[in-house]
């Protein structure tokens, strides 16, 4: 997977590079300039769809964590997912461990990040297919049916992956088999082994996946996110002189984020991203250079709020580094109260899964 993100940057570089000699670097510099400073306001801004993404994530740990905590760790996640060169789940492994930091249940943070990852991805197509709805409601003269097509194609033929990865959680059982299968190839007395509990965590990801109706809201509340999210880009159109329709920034920023997505082979989507919101801002009639100036203005929020998120988990880490070796205790992640109802019913889901198991 390594080497495809190596060979997908200067993809992505070229088509960047190409886009800015195409439009003119002096012309979109100066549509940017005429903005102002005002379009800082979209930093601050986008902690409001990470804040609802946020609350996703608590409902799935049954709300034992504060939400204010969680909206850094998300933070922190995004960061490390679309700025720095690791693999699609690097994020979410930081995540993990941030969150361990504060609860020490690690296979139910595990388990409530892997739900969250797939109900991310039933997020992400069904805001694609509102997004493709959209479009061809707005240009139903036909001038954009080969880039709908493409897209359309795109999200079917991908689709059988998440249902595939759903199917096989769902029947449970997977990561004890992953257990055993390190087990044999590494000894069972390896670190890598003892580090894992596979037969705890299949129990922890069945009890939350059979609870629909706690998956349901968590869904709700991330496509609100998706949906704030799309406000960015309608308010910077805006702020560059060329405001559009709440319906076309929604089809703008569901298309982006599938193509996205499916472009994970170049790094933080360099490129491919802003290729998207230049054709696809131009089906609703805005011009080369204010197109290429909102996915510009788009990468530098990302990248500014990014390296803010990041900045600041470094500054944490080396802090606790040197409380660790000023007080001589380990870093281990501290206990959090848990209410007895959530506890009950949290064992309960989990002996109800391990019945099914039995029978």
């Amino acid at each position: 997977m390594k080497w495809l993100q190596w060979l997908g940057l200067p993809v992505g570089i070229a088509i960047l590079i190409a886009l800015v000699i195409r439009d003119g670097a002096h012309d979109v510099m100066h549509i940017i300039g005429t903005a102002g400073p005002v379009l800082l306001w979209l930093v601050p801004f986008h902690a409001l769809p990470l804040l609802l993404d946020a609350h996703a994530w608590r409902l799935l740990l049954a709300k034992r964590l504060p939400l204010g905590f969680l909206l850094w760790v998300a933070a922190v996640r995004e960061g490390v997912g679309r700025l720095l060169p690791v693999m699609g789940v690097g994020g979410e492994i930081v995540g993990i461990r941030l969150a361990r930091w504060r609860l020490r249940d690690g296979s139910f943070v595990t388990a409530s990040v892997i739900v969250e990852v797939l109900i991310t991805m039933a997020v992400q197509y069904a805001f694609s297919a509102l997004g493709l709805v959209l479009i061809v409601a707005a240009t139903g003269d036909g001038s954009s049916l080969r880039t709908i097509t493409t897209i359309g194609l795109a999200l079917v033929l991908s689709l059988p992956i998440p249902v595939v990865t759903f199917v096989l959680l769902r029947r449970g059982g997977i990561f004890h088999t992953i257990e055993r299968w390190a087990s044999r190839m590494f000894g069972a007395n390896n670190p890598i082994v003892l580090g894992i509990d596979g037969h705890q965590l299949d129990r922890d990801l069945n009890a939350l996946m059979s609870r629909t109706g706690l998956m349901f809201r968590a869904f709700c509340w991330q496509l609100a996110g998706y949906m704030v999210g799309a406000f960015e880009t309608w308010w910077a159109l805006r702020l560059l002189g060329f405001p559009v329709s709440i319906e076309g920034a929604l089809a703008i920023e569901a298309l982006t984020q599938a193509v996205r997505h499916a472009a994970f082979m170049v790094p933080a989507g360099l490129g491919i991203q802003e290729a998207t919101v230049v054709l696809l801002a131009q089906l609703f009639g805005v011009g080369h250079e204010v197109a290429l100036s909102l996915a510009l203005v788009k990468r530098m929020r990302e990248v500014v709020f990014g390296c803010v998120a990041l900045v600041s988990w470094q500054g944490v880490e080396i802090a606790r580094t040197r409380w660790s070796i000023r007080t001589g205790k380990p870093l281990a992640p501290a206990p959090v109260p848990v209410p007895a109802s959530v506890r009950i019913a949290h064992e309960r889901d989990t002996a109800r899964s391990g019945h099914h198991e039995n029978v």
